[in-house]
């Protein structure tokens, strides 16, 4: 299992914004590309204007496939269309993939 944390760096004032594009739409398209977001969270620290989520996949084949599915899905290049109307609404995302180590279960 592959997990794929992706760090999304806010611009100022769209913090709403992409909260409700996610909400509303974003993880529903995930869903029908069989990507899986298992954990959300936004910065304590709102200064920083960060968004993070972590996704798990089987395999770097998969979540590759599943990513291109993704990003050329019409109903997702139309809601990014919309919603960055007015301007994107990060400035960059880190992505960093892990893999659990042997020694630790939950």
């Amino acid at each position: 299992m592959i997990y794929e944390l992706r760090i999304y760096y806010i611009h100022p004032g769209k913090m709403q914004e992409i909260q409700a594009r996610f909400r509303d739409r974003t993880l529903q398209i995930f869903a029908n590309h069989g990507m899986k977001v298992t954990e959300f969270w936004e910065d304590a620290n709102e200064e920083n204007n960060r968004l993070y989520y972590v996704m798990e996949h089987p395999d770097m084949e998969t979540r590759n496939q599943s990513f291109e599915n993704f990003q050329n899905d019409p109903e997702w290049i139309e809601l990014k269309r919309v919603t960055e109307q007015n301007g994107p609404l990060y400035e960059k995302i880190d992505i960093v993939y892990l893999k659990t180590v042997p020694f630790f279960e939950k």
